[in-house]
């Protein structure tokens, strides 16, 4: 028996419908169950999974996620792009909806972090090739993100961006 990968996450949220709305206009995410309960499940525009993601709705009341502050819990969820470029557009539709919470260039990947309408953090990130992955595979790198920089080092090594 062996793990395939992550199919999908649940979260819970105030509102499941400003989280579909929000899904929907900034990272292009379909909806695929809409209720009749207080839930969405939404599925992303290049995946063949049945839905990526599903929002519970818990209420107006709900409180601020505490997670890495006060309690235990999740950090962010990672979302792929295929291309430098749709990073580039992502980054965009991030500054244009407000929720761009920073940007970090890994080695490895180049992401960008968003917050939902929840203030809970995202990751829009590339996968660098991993025959360029090198001895950074097994380091913890942060460094500023610089896309247009990446976009001419690669193009130079031929990889699509």
């Amino acid at each position: 028996m062996a793990i395939r990968g992550m199919n999908h996450a649940v979260l819970y949220v105030r509102d499941a419908a400003r989280h579909r709305q929000f899904y929907e206009d900034v990272l292009g995410f379909s909806t695929i169950i809409d209720g009749p309960g207080p839930y969405v499940f939404m599925r992303a525009p290049e995946s063949q999974n049945h839905h990526d993601i599903a929002f519970f709705a818990i209420g107006e009341q709900a409180a601020p996620s505490e997670a890495g502050a006060r309690t235990v819990g999740l950090y962010h969820l990672a979302w792929e792009v295929g291309t430098l470029t749709e990073l580039e557009e992502m980054r965009g539709r991030l500054e244009a909806a407000g929720a761009l919470a920073g940007a970090s260039d890994h080695a490895n990947n180049k992401s960008l972090y968003g917050m939902d309408p929840d203030g809970l953090e995202f990751e829009v990130m590339w996968l660098t090739p991993p025959e360029h992955w090198g001895a950074d595979e097994h380091e913890a790198i942060v460094r500023p993100l610089d896309i247009a920089a990446d976009k001419a080092h690669f193009e130079a090594l031929g990889v699509t961006i």
